[in-house]
């Protein structure tokens, strides 16, 4: 069997990979859902979906500092890595252990070649498809839902001190677009820096406050709001926006409450 990652990397297995090592949270949701539970072997600290996996596998580090020789004991025949969350250092030493597959997800498509190929690598096709089939609904049906609401302006903040904001390029970006949010600060790539002024100079319609990777809170926005006097301010649930696997079909329901609470 012979497969391509998202990055390009070409991958032969001889037999469908068995132990399976993962070090992203959202991937390592998606295999729960596609039924491979009993293959994965290791997780990181941050893998909390479902939350008995924190106690039932090998806790191997984070997504930027991993336990190397944790998961060279292991004996993992393959580790799932994403582009954004781990690094390249991380990705080239781990293939000195065994095969490590790379995905790349900027868009929904993405995401869903992401569930098509681990149904192929871990011979979960039928289940892959159940749940692209589920998705495709409703993204149908939420595109009905948000297609008369408004365009608002949005910045959406993952980080304090300094305050950062995702830009473009990401998978964050992608699902503020889904929503008729219109990124304030989508000319510039990735996730910058922002300043207090330049937030106010851009005068968006809503700031969005995410719960990961800071755990923004109330106190955070009661801090903002005398500089954003007409700018609502809302709490978001980080990973409706920025996990992708099945998650985007929770994300899906959970963005229909969050226009219902919009001013």
């Amino acid at each position: 069997m012979t497969l391509v990652d998202q990055l390009g990397t070409v991958h032969t297995f001889a037999k469908t990979p068995k132990r399976i090592v993962s070090l992203v949270p959202s991937q390592t949701e998606l295999l729960y859902d596609l039924g491979l539970e009993s293959q994965i072997v290791g997780v990181t600290k941050f893998c909390v979906h479902p939350y008995h996996l924190k106690a039932t596998k090998t806790k191997v580090g984070g997504t930027k500092k991993v336990h190397f020789e944790k998961i060279r004991l292991l004996e993992p025949d393959i580790v799932i890595c994403n582009k954004e969350e781990n690094t390249k250092e991380i990705v080239e030493k781990l293939s000195e252990i065994c095969p490590v597959w790379v995905t790349d997800i900027s868009t929904i498509n993405d995401n869903f070649q992401m569930i098509s190929d681990f149904g192929k690598m871990f011979n979960r096709r039928v289940e892959a498809r159940k749940w692209s089939d589920k998705m495709v609904f409703s993204l149908a049906n939420f595109r009905l839902f948000i297609q008369d609401k408004p365009f608002r302006k949005v910045a959406y903040f993952i980080w304090k001190n300094p305050y950062m904001v995702a830009g473009s390029d990401n998978y964050i970006e992608e699902l503020l677009q889904l929503n008729h949010f219109e990124n304030v600060f989508a000319s510039i790539p990735r996730y910058p820096e922002v300043t207090i002024d330049k937030l106010i100079e851009s005068n968006p319609e809503l700031v969005l406050l995410s719960s990961e990777p800071y755990p923004f809170k109330k106190e955070d926005g009661y801090e903002l709001q005398p500089d954003l006097s007409t700018t609502q301010i809302i709490m978001v649930d980080g990973e409706m926006f920025s996990w992708y696997g099945t998650r985007l079909l929770k994300a899906l329901e959970y963005f229909k409450m969050l226009h219902s609470n919009l001013n």
